[in-house]
């Protein structure tokens, strides 16, 4: 939802199924499941979304309103958002925004990872495209490992971020990151094109079309520079949805997932 967006007028996507009944897939998996966890697994609404959506009235659970987000739903119920039905089907696709000293791995033993904010939700999930700890902005997680290979493919798709750095930005750097740098330890393979536009004398955005380690950090060094903050906004023309708070996360609308999917 964007902000300002009346909840009573917000467009449901059309990927909800009308007028068919629609068995939830988990069936296979778990007896039940939370209601908040199935609208949020079916649909992009985040879990706070779910949370005004349950409280406007406007999900039904049998043909029955319900706003008790914690209610049990066997594999046979029928859910509907304004009487369309919710279906989970397929592989998942989900967006999320890290925030600081959080790891983009399944387990670590001193920090929080993405799938630590997931409460439970990301079981079979990986990441398609790290951020380290002191990184901030979108991490897209799903169990499609085509997808996600095409999403971290160098050269297939662009990543946006927005940089600020402690020294202000010299004015040959965008064209040095438009050439390719030689970074420490690659001293053999120029880092691929890169686009920066400078929006401040500290503040940039910047395109990579690769992702190796600590990559902008490195390549911002290696023209006597350091970056201060580092936010990615997009990946592969997926933006980050800016009504997600740090640590909050919503499932990709078919569009998105389209997105990916293009060469």
């Amino acid at each position: 939802m964007k902000p300002g967006e009346d909840w009573r007028f917000v467009t449901v996507p059309s990927f909800l199924l009308t007028k068919q009944s629609c068995a939830p897939s988990f069936a296979v998996r778990m007896a039940t499941m939370r209601l908040d966890k199935f609208i949020a697994h079916a649909t992009p609404h985040s879990r706070r979304e779910v949370r005004l959506l349950l409280r406007a009235g406007r999900i039904q659970v049998d043909g029955q309103a319900t706003d008790d987000a914690s209610l049990a739903i066997a594999p046979e119920a029928r859910v509907t958002l304004d009487g369309q039905a919710l279906c989970l089907s397929g592989p998942r696709y989900l967006m999320l925004h890290k925030p600081l000293d959080v790891v983009c791995a399944t387990t670590d033993g001193l920090h929080r990872t993405v799938l630590d904010l997931l409460r439970g939700d990301g079981a079979g999930l990986h990441v398609a495209g790290r951020l380290d700890a002191d990184s901030t902005g979108l991490v897209l997680l799903t169990d499609d490992g085509q997808w996600s290979h095409r999403i971290k493919a160098p050269g297939r798709h662009e990543k946006r971020y927005r940089v600020h750095t402690a020294r202000p930005i010299a004015p040959d750097t965008a064209a040095r990151f438009a050439a390719g740098l030689l970074l420490r330890g690659e001293e053999d393979q120029p880092t691929r094109p890169a686009r920066l536009e400078q929006l401040a004398p500290c503040e940039a955005l910047v395109w990579l079309q690769e992702g190796r380690y600590h990559q902008l950090r490195r390549m911002f060094a290696a023209v006597g520079n350091h970056v201060t903050t580092l936010h990615r906004e997009a990946v592969a023309g997926i933006e980050l949805d800016n009504g997600l708070a740090p640590g909050e996360w919503r499932v990709l609308t078919p569009a998105e997932v389209a997105e990916g999917q293009a060469s």
